[in-house]
C-alpha cells in the first residue's frame, strides 16, 4: 500500500488524469471573425491603441463588441473591452487568445466607445482612463437581476411647454427636436423660472418622437428637483436617475436601465455624461459654469464640453441653460454653433427683483457715509428690515477656504500682475509679491484704480455674519446653510438665511429680499474665471428673490462702479458674458486660446516643454508662461495657442507623453487641457 492508503494502480489512474488535463487541447479559433479588436485597460499614453487578440470557439459567442474580457498583457492578466471582431489582423505576429469573457453585458456601446476616443483626443489623455468614467465597475449580482424591459415605455404625462413661453424662439427649438433635427440652443432663463420643468418638458418633447434625452444638473439638490419635474411630465417610470452618489449598486443598476433600453430619459449629475441613452435626441445641462461639471480624475474632461462632442458625433439637439451665461457659451453663440433662446427685455425685466449696490448714489453717501467702506452698511439693514416683513431674507457671504490671494489695501481691488494678468500672491513673509501664473515678482505694483501700492490678503467669515446679524434683528430667526449643513427648502415665513454661494435653500414663494455680502472677496479669488464665477453665482442667488413688482430687492455689498456688479445690476448676463470673452480674447485665455497646464518635477516639466516646443507648428505661435514653483518639488508651467491650433496642441501633448513613456523617464507629470480653474 502507498503512505496514504491509496493502492499503486490508484496512484498511477490519478497521475494520468492530471497529465491528461495538463495537456488538453485548447479550443480552436472561431471561423466567424476570428480576431477581436480589444482596448486594454493600460493608463500609459504610448500604449494608448488597441490590441488584436484570437476569439477561441467557446467565447466566440460571448465576445461581442463592447463586452468585457480578460486579456494577457505584459505577462499579466489585465481587463479590457472589446471594440470590434475583424475578419483578419494586420498584425504580422503571432496573437495571443482572449483568457475570458467576464461579462456577456455590452456595456461598452459603439456611440460611446467612439466619444471616449474624442474625449481622450480633445484632452490629451488616454482611452482607459475615460472608459472608467464612462463605465461603472461590474456587479454581477445587478447583472443577473430581472429588470421590467420588456413593456412598451408609456407615452409621456405631459405635452405642455408652458415654462418655454417667454422665450420667442423656444417654439422652433422644441418643434425642431420634434421633427428629429439636431438644433444646438444657448438658453438664458428668466429670473424665477422653472428651469427644472422646461427641462422636463423639452426631454418630453424629444421622448415623444421615440428618441432618448440625457439631463445633467450640476450637484444632488438640483437633481433631486429635476427628478421631481421628470416624475411630474414623463411619468415615475419614464426616467432613471444616474449618479455617482447613487452607490455603486443603484448607480449599476441604472446604468444597466439605460443600456437595455428601459427607459427614453437619463438624468444625472457630471458622472451621467457618457450615460448609454438609446437612439440619443438631446443632450441638455443646466448652469455650465458651476465648477462641479469638471472631472477631477483624469484626463480632467468638463460635462459641457462632452455633451457638446455628443452632440457633434450622434448628431442630436443640445441645450445649454442658466441665469448666467458663461464665456465658453458666449463663444458658441459668436461662432454660429449655437442660437439663442432669451426672452425679451421687458419680459425680463418684469421678473427680476430691483437691484442695488450699496452707495452707489451721492444720495445713499449722504445718508450714509460708511456706505462704501462698511461690511453691513445701513441700507442693507432697510433692505432686510422690509423684507423681513413678508418673508425669508437671504444674506449670502463668500464662501471660506479660498486660498489667499492679494487685494488692494485701500479699495480692495484685486491685484493682477501687469505682464500677464494673473492673481498676484505671497509665497513667503519676506520678499515682494510674484504672480501665480508667469512667477514674476511685482516689485514696483500700483493698484490701477486707486494707486495704493499697499496690499493685504483676502478673508471671510460666514459664521461671524450671522451672529452679528443675529444681534441686529432680536427674535428673528437666523439660520444657515453651508458646508455640511445645507438646506434644500425653507418656508416664505420671515427668517434670516445665511449662506455661503451655492448653497441658497428654494424658498417657497420666493425671497423677499437679498443681501450680497463681501462682493469683493468672491472677485479676489485666486484664479482668472473668479469675476465670470461670482457673477454666475450673484445672478442664481438674485433670481431665487421675487420680482420688483412684488417688492423683490437684493443689495450688492461692494464697488459700484466695478463691471461684475453693474451686469447684475442692469441683469445682463448675455452682456457680462460677451465683454469677459472680448477681455479674454485680448488676454489670449480660454475659450479663445487654447491651454494646457502642466504640473511636475522642474526636470519633467522642462523635458516635456521642449518635446511640445518641437512638435508644434510654428504657424501656431506656441507661447508658454512659467515655470512657477507651487511647492518644494513641484512646478507649473502654461502652454498656450490659438483656439485654431488647439487640436495641434493637444496631438503634441500626447505624443510628448508617449514619448516619454516610452523611454520611461522619471518625474510625475500632470497634463490638463483646459483647466476649469487657472489662476
Amino acid at each position: 500500500m502507498a503512505p496514504n492508503g491509496e493502492s499503486p494502480e490508484q496512484l498511477t489512474l490519478l497521475r494520468e488524469t492530471v497529465r491528461r488535463s495538463r495537456t488538453k487541447e485548447p479550443a480552436g479559433i472561431t471561423d466567424v471573425l476570428p480576431v477581436a479588436r480589444v482596448a486594454v485597460d493600460v493608463s500609459l499614453p504610448h500604449l494608448d491603441r488597441p490590441f488584436d487578440y484570437l476569439v477561441p470557439d467557446d467565447l466566440a459567442e460571448a465576445a461581442q463588441p463592447g463586452t468585457r474580457v480578460k486579456v494577457r498583457f505584459a505577462g499579466k492578466d489585465l481587463d479590457g473591452f472589446v471594440l470590434d471582431r475583424l475578419a483578419s489582423s494586420e498584425h504580422d505576429g503571432k496573437l495571443a487568445r482572449l483568457r475570458k469573457v467576464v461579462s456577456p453585458e455590452q456595456v461598452l456601446t459603439p456611440e460611446v466607445a467612439d466619444l471616449c476616443r474624442a474625449v481622450a483626443d480633445r484632452y490629451a489623455g488616454v482611452f482607459a482612463d475615460v472608459t472608467r468614467l464612462a463605465v461603472p465597475p461590474r456587479l454581477a449580482k445587478v447583472e443577473a437581476e430581472t429588470l421590467r424591459c420588456g413593456q412598451p415605455i408609456r407615452p409621456v404625462e405631459s405635452t405642455s411647454r408652458s415654462e418655454w413661453s417667454p422665450y420667442p424662439q423656444a417654439e422652433n427649438f422644441l418643434d425642431a427636436v420634434r421633427r428629429t433635427e439636431a438644433p444646438r440652443a444657448i438658453w438664458t432663463a428668466v429670473p424665477g423660472a422653472d428651469w427644472a420643468l422646461a427641462f422636463a418638458q423639452a426631454a418630453a418633447v424629444c421622448a415623444s418622437t421615440g428618441r432618448g434625452a440625457l439631463l445633467l444638473a450640476p450637484d444632488a439638490r438640483d437633481l433631486e428637483r429635476l427628478a421631481k419635474a421628470c416624475a411630474t411630465v414623463l411619468g415615475p417610470d419614464n426616467f432613471v436617475t444616474l449618479s455617482a452618489d447613487l452607490g455603486p449598486t443603484a448607480r449599476y443598476r441604472a446604468f444597466l436601465s439605460a443600456l437595455r433600453g428601459c427607459t427614453r430619459v437619463v438624468i444625472g449629475t457630471r458622472a451621467a455624461a457618457f450615460a448609454p441613452v438609446a437612439d440619443l435626441g438631446l443632450v441638455a445641462l443646466w448652469d455650465d459654469g458651476d465648477d462641479s461639471y469638471a472631472e477631477p480624475r483624469a484626463p480632467y474632461p468638463h460635462a459641457r464640453e462632452v455633451l457638446l462632442l455628443r452632440a457633434h458625433r450622434q448628431q442630436c439637439a443640445a441645450l445649454l441653460g442658466g441665469f448666467a451665461r458663461s464665456a465658453e457659451t458666449a463663444a458658441l453663440l459668436e461662432s454660429g454653433w449655437a442660437a439663442e433662446l432669451i426672452a425679451d427685455r421687458s419680459v425680463t425685466r418684469a421678473a427680476a427683483p430691483a437691484v442695488h449696490i450699496a452707495g452707489e448714489s451721492d444720495r445713499d453717501l449722504a445718508r450714509d457715509p460708511a456706505a462704501r467702506a462698511a461690511r453691513l452698511p445701513h441700507q442693507a439693514f432697510e433692505i432686510a428690515r422690509d423684507g423681513l416683513k413678508t418673508g425669508p431674507v437671504l444674506v449670502q457671504v463668500p464662501r471660506a477656504g479660498y486660498l489667499p490671494s492679494l487685494v488692494c489695501q485701500t479699495c480692495r481691488t484685486p491685484s493682477r500682475c501687469t505682464t500677464c494678468g494673473g492673481s498676484l500672491r505671497r509665497t513667503g513673509s519676506a520678499g515682494p509679491p510674484s504672480c501665480s501664473v508667469c512667477g514674476r515678482p511685482a516689485t514696483d505694483h500700483r493698484c490701477p484704480e486707486c494707486g495704493d501700492t499697499r496690499m493685504r490678503a483676502a478673508v471671510v467669515g460666514a459664521r461671524r455674519t450671522a451672529e452679528e446679524l443675529g444681534r441686529a434683528f432680536p427674535g428673528v430667526l437666523v439660520r444657515t446653510s453651508g458646508g455640511d449643513s445645507m438646506l434644500d427648502e425653507i418656508p416664505g415665513t420671515p427668517a434670516l438665511i445665511v449662506t455661503t454661494p451655492g448653497a441658497e435653500p428654494i424658498a417657497d414663494g420666493g425671497y423677499a429680499a437679498a443681501l450680497l455680502l463681501d462682493t469683493w472677496l468672491l472677485l479676489a479669488r485666486q484664479d482668472l474665471r473668479a469675476p465670470e464665477e461670482a457673477v454666475r453665482r450673484w445672478f442664481n442667488a438674485a433670481a431665487m428673490v421675487r420680482p420688483a413688482r412684488e417688492g423683490g430687492k437684493v443689495i450688492l455689498v461692494g464697488e459700484p462702479s466695478a463691471m461684475p456688479l453693474q451686469a447684475v445690476v442692469r441683469w445682463s448676463p448675455e452682456g457680462y458674458a460677451t465683454r469677459e470673452l472680448e477681455e479674454r480674447r485680448a488676454a489670449r485665455l480660454a475659450p479663445a486660446a487654447k491651454l494646457a497646464e502642466l504640473v511636475g518635477s522642474s526636470d519633467a516639466v522642462a523635458d516635456m516643454v521642449a518635446r511640445v516646443r518641437d512638435l508644434v507648428d510654428a504657424a501656431a505661435g506656441l507661447e508658454v508662461l512659467g515655470p512657477v514653483d507651487v511647492d518644494d518639488e513641484t512646478v507649473r508651467a502654461v502652454v498656450r495657442t490659438p483656439r485654431a491650433y488647439g487640436s495641434g496642441l493637444a496631438r503634441a501633448l500626447k505624443e510628448a507623453s508617449s514619448a516619454r513613456g516610452t523611454k520611461k523617464l522619471p518625474g510625475p507629470l500632470r497634463v490638463q487641457v483646459d483647466p476649469a480653474s487657472f489662476g
